[in-house]
This record gives structure tokens, C-alpha cells and sequence, in this order.
């Protein structure tokens, strides 16, 4: 039989809005996710006074898509480098 993991709730609290966030990630790591999200939001705001939250929400949404494209690529980099380093090409 597989195992199956249980669903939590975590509450959360992003750029002064509550979130229940329904998963099977550990409470832990829903609050640093969440916490992340409201540290960038609050970023962009210092650059971006006027947004609205709407905007302000796209903009971060954006913006962490950028920054994990990249560490995508850079990850694939390493590995093509080790790849050939261990002569696993």
C-alpha cells in the first residue's frame, strides 16, 4: 500500500492579508514561503510607491519567477559541468 500524505492548513499572513494555504508541505515551510513572499512584495513597494496591491502582486510574481528561471539555468549549467567532469556525457 502507498503511502499517503495528510493535507494541513496553515494560516499565514502576507502583506497584512490571511491566507489558508491547504498542502502536504509541513507548516514550517508554508511560513518561510510565505514569509519570502511578503519580503519581496515589501521590496517592490519601497521601489514602487504607487502600485496597487493588484499590481504590487503581479510584480512580485513576476519578479520570483525571474530569480527561479534563473536558478533553473544555473543549475542545469553545474550540471553539465559535472557531467563532464565525471565523464558522464
Amino acid at each position: 500500500m502507498t503511502e499517503r500524505k495528510v493535507k494541513q492548513r496553515t494560516t499565514v499572513t502576507i502583506y497584512g492579508q490571511q491566507y489558508t494555504v491547504v498542502g502536504h508541505e509541513p507548516p514550517t515551510h508554508v511560513m518561510e514561503v510565505a514569509q519570502m513572499v511578503d519580503e519581496k512584495m515589501r521590496e517592490i513597494r519601497k521601489r514602487n510607491p504607487y502600485l496597487d496591491t493588484t499590481r504590487l502582486a503581479v510584480l512580485t510574481a513576476v519578479n520570483v519567477v525571474d530569480e527561479y528561471k534563473k536558478l533553473l539555468e544555473e543549475h542545469e549549467k553545474a550540471l553539465k559541468q559535472l557531467k563532464r567532469m565525471t565523464g558522464d556525457e
